[in-house]
């Protein structure tokens, strides 16, 4: 009897725990955030994209996309990369300097891209009320670098743990800025065109989610921003109580976006894959059985497959 395919992530991994986690929505508003402070990134997004016209769309493309890599069979996977892959090699963007003209997958631009949506989902789940052990978090860096594959780096040279990530971080806060593109983006999300009939649900909802996203942030990035955040201690809390309050809502309901990947992997893998990152008790591990998290290839961590 063949065995159901559990992707490039499967049960025991720390991705298929965090990524069901509803404060990942959060999360991606962060990484929106940070990203935004790249001035090249950012430049290639807005000049290539109708983000402030569909912004909502592009959101849930990308859940999608990340729901498909964390929770989709491998070929999924490889087939929703490489359609990703292609749009990017064909995208190009001008320095409004320079008149340059480059592309929006240059490696580089890929790695800030890919490091901001993990220190933002890592940050995020850690500061929720997730039990990540800070060994948990290093392999769930490492882990992603399975993702950065997918998009188009080498994963050789990706941050695998906590270190290499802030290491990172700590290289490219020189070519960080919060120029009138970034604050265009602040200023979008922080008042997303919608409905006149939805507005009061942008007030009471999104603003909520909006501020928790943007005090999340480092405060180097508050800094770049110009606008102060609460203190730390004060986020914090109201994350995890926002996050709990998302996590009453029942898991089978939450995980209908993005567009069932989980209950999905739950009818391939069976029930014992079913994500369990957190209990209102809070003391069980994050990982549903014992064991440390696996890749497809056994965990030898020099072996990669060539995107297809």
């Amino acid at each position: 009897m063949r065995t159901a395919d559990p992707g490039f992530f499967g049960p025991s991994s720390v991705t298929w725990q965090l990524h069901s986690d509803p404060a990942m929505w959060i999360a991606g508003v962060r990484a929106l955030y940070l990203q935004a402070l790249h001035p090249r990134a950012l430049r290639g997004v807005l000049q290539n994209s109708d983000f402030r016209q569909d912004a909502w769309g592009r959101l849930l493309r990308t859940a999608n996309f990340v729901g498909t890599i964390s929770y989709g069979t491998t070929e999924a996977a490889e087939r929703a990369a490489a359609r990703v892959r292609g749009i990017h090699r064909r995208l190009k963007a001008t320095d409004p300097d320079s008149g340059e003209r480059y592309g929006v997958d240059e490696p580089a631009l890929l790695l800030w891209v890919h490091c901001a949506e993990i220190d933002s989902y890592l940050y995020v789940a850690q500061h929720s009320g997730l039990p990540v052990s800070d060994a948990e978090a290093d392999r769930y860096i490492d882990e992603q670098r399975a993702s950065a594959r997918l998009i188009g780096l080498d994963p050789h040279g990706v941050p695998a743990d906590r270190a290499e990530l802030a290491a990172y971080f700590t290289r490219i806060r020189p070519q960080l800025a919060a120029g009138p593109e970034a604050h265009d983006v602040d200023d979008f999300l922080r008042r997303p065109p919608i409905h006149p009939l939805l507005t009061p649900a942008r007030e009471l909802l999104w603003r909520r989610v909006e501020n928790l996203a943007y005090g999340t942030l480092p405060p180097w990035a508050h800094t770049l921003y110009g606008r102060p955040a609460p203190p730390p201690e004060t986020v914090d809390l109201r994350l995890r109580a926002t996050s709990n309050l998302l996590r009453c809502i029942p898991a089978r309901v939450r995980w209908q976006l993005p567009p069932k990947h989980i209950l999905r992997a739950m009818a391939r893998l069976g029930p014992g894959s079913r994500p369990a990152p957190y209990t209102p008790r809070g003391q069980t591990a994050i990982l549903d059985t014992p064991g440390r998290a696996q890749r497809g290839d056994g965990g030898d961590s020099t072996r990669w497959r060539t995107p297809g």
